[in-house]
């Protein structure tokens, strides 16, 4: 009888940790400004010589019914921070600076290294280093100002030796 009562004490604690993990209420690292969740800022280590790096975020969500941008960003790390956006033109590849990044209602931004947006970090104070830690501060047109702390990783999903190069 044990056993039996150990196991059915067991469900609720079980059924409750996958309601919260389902929710989003947790997830790697990462925050909430009002409508707009900010899901694991990283920046990849910088490149020896380079004095520019790049940040990113796994996403932003955007749980609200009204469209958000993001307008700019600032960190102590660097002098300016500009928002960029890489798109294909022909054959080539092409990185240029965006006045802002659309965030539209019920759905999630991407911001990777692997794909079109990213945040360029201009002017490098030190080299970015795997393992570092440091601050960044999103400004939204909607929901306002919002710093997050940006770890600094080698990507998984690039080939061995493999950075985002600019």
């Amino acid at each position: 009888m044990g056993a039996t009562t150990s196991f059915f004490a067991l469900v609720p604690l079980q059924v409750g940790a996958a309601l919260f993990l389902a929710s989003g209420l947790c997830f790697g690292h990462g925050t909430s400004k009002g409508d707009l969740v900010l899901d694991h800022p990283y920046a990849t280590p910088s490149l020896a010589g380079v004095n520019n790096g790049s940040a990113y975020l796994r996403g932003i969500n955007n749980k609200g019914d009204k469209p958000d941008r993001l307008v700019s960003a600032s960190s102590p790390v660097a002098r300016r921070v500009e928002l960029h956006r890489m798109e294909l033109e022909g054959t080539v590849m092409r990185m240029r600076e965006v006045p802002a990044i659309d965030l539209p209602p019920k759905t999630v931004t991407e911001l990777r290294h692997s794909g079109s947006y990213h945040l360029m970090l201009m002017d490098l104070k030190q080299p970015l280093k795997d393992g570092d830690r440091f601050d960044m501060t999103l400004n939204f047109e909607r929901a306002g100002s919002q710093t997050v702390k940006v770890w600094v990783q080698k990507p998984r999903d690039l080939p061995t030796g493999g950075t985002h190069q600019h």
